[in-house]
């Protein structure tokens, strides 16, 4: 069930709703103490969606080679996208005056992507909800009615996302809750009324993945780590610390390198246009990716340790070198290429080509030691150069990895 994730690897996350009015991130409500009152007339009410065209999402996140998308229907605000008859503190009543996860659930689906909805357990707005100020999140149920009607409130929004909007690929919950954090089979209702589903661990089982927030490090089994693409997931417009192009490809083939998915987050303003520095990054990514990304799909957990110029990822009984950093000028020859060592495998090699032209390099093996030749110094899109190798065989490391410690 899992085949079109692994087949994936990279997603688009979207962080959008009315957080995104104040401009200051998706926890504004309770980093600042605000009221529901104040929050309501401050910024649900002006958020607008004015401008909103998922169709246009969904055509960016294709170009920078993503094949799903998971956008938060409603966040720990409370604030639902969509026309829930659970609760009144929706996008239909207030603000845009209309459903959000329609028109998205279209254009995900036109556009050949898979389509995930995240769902906050967390309500910070909710009457029920024991804290919505809590640092960082509460502790204890007021009592047992309130804890009784707020789990099943949150039971009827996923059947409410579950049955209105057709096949949803992915059940993205995030949030916590006090002890005991029981939903009342919530994850076995999404999977009775959508059995082809993938739901993530936060919630409990049954799950399918598991995810890592703001980390490349790898996990266990299925897994996906999230990151955003400043230090911000909802749209903060005075957070100006951007990932670069490169930055991308490093995480993607990090995570990829380890058998996992990467999730790369947008925060859209309150009209619903991205900003242009995360559509510039992710379409810089996606022209690198047009030309080189055979590596990609259905990558494999590579037991190669790092190295001094880059990065490595392997699929099948091929390897795929990640230069990142080439050689410095003493190691660059004349002609404007360099030339790569590297001691860690051990199959012997068919082929060695440029991944992006399918040209042939000149490599030779001088005892533990594999030399590959006339590699471009100038890196490829300015991002990396990869260089994929055919080898006899699973590929293996000459060296077992036995520890490796930092002190703290």
């Amino acid at each position: 069930m899992t085949n079109w994730f692994t087949e994936a690897r990279y997603g688009m996350f979207v962080h959008w709703g009315a957080y995104s009015a104040a401009g200051r991130g998706e926890w504004v409500y309770n980093r600042e103490n605000i009221r529901t009152e104040e929050y309501t007339a401050r910024y649900v009410n002006h958020f607008k969606a004015e401008r909103y065209d998922p169709a246009k999402w969904a055509n960016l996140a294709k170009q920078a080679g993503m094949k799903y998308m998971v956008l938060t229907t409603k966040h720990h605000d409370g604030f639902a996208l969509w026309d829930s008859a659970c609760h009144k503190y929706n996008s239909v009543n207030y603000g845009p005056k209309r459903d959000l996860v329609r028109p998205y659930v279209d254009a995900c689906r036109s556009a050949g992507l898979k389509v995930g909805l995240y769902l906050s357990g967390a309500e910070w707005t909710h009457p029920d909800y024991p804290d919505g100020h809590a640092r960082d999140w509460p502790t204890a149920w007021r009592d047992y009615d309130s804890h009784k009607r707020f789990t099943d409130h949150i039971r009827e929004q996923v059947r409410e996302l579950m049955t209105g909007y057709g096949q949803i690929d992915i059940l993205w919950w995030d949030g916590c809750l006090p002890k005991p954090f029981d939903f009342s089979g919530c994850n076995e209702l999404a999977k009775q009324l959508q059995p082809q589903i993938l739901i993530n661990e936060r919630n409990g089982s049954p799950c399918d993945f598991y995810c890592q927030e703001q980390s490349t490090k790898a996990k266990s089994g299925c897994w996906e780590s999230c990151l955003t693409l400043n230090n911000n997931w909802g749209y903060h417009p005075n957070d100006h610390f951007w990932k670069r192009p490169q930055d991308v490809v490093r995480a993607l083939v990090a995570v990829a390198g380890s058998g996992g998915n990467l999730l790369l987050n947008v925060g859209p303003r309150a009209d619903g246009t991205v900003p242009e520095e995360c559509e510039s990054v992710l379409l810089s990514v996606g022209k690198w990716l047009s030309k080189r990304n055979s590596w990609l799909p259905n990558s494999e957990r590579s037991n190669f340790a790092w190295n001094n110029w880059g990065a490595v990822t392997v699929k099948g009984n091929f390897v795929y070198m990640h230069i990142f950093s080439p050689p410095a000028a003493e190691a660059t020859d004349t002609d404007g290429t360099c030339t790569i060592c590297w001691p860690d495998l051990s199959n012997s090699i068919k082929s060695a080509k440029l991944l992006s032209t399918g040209s042939d390099l000149c490599y030779k093996i001088d005892g533990d030691r594999l030399y590959v030749y006339r590699i471009p110094a100038e890196l490829e899109e300015g991002i990396c150069t990869t260089v994929v190798l055919e080898v006899d065989g699973v590929p293996q490391s000459r060296r077992r990895q036995e520890t490796f410690w930092i002190p703290e």
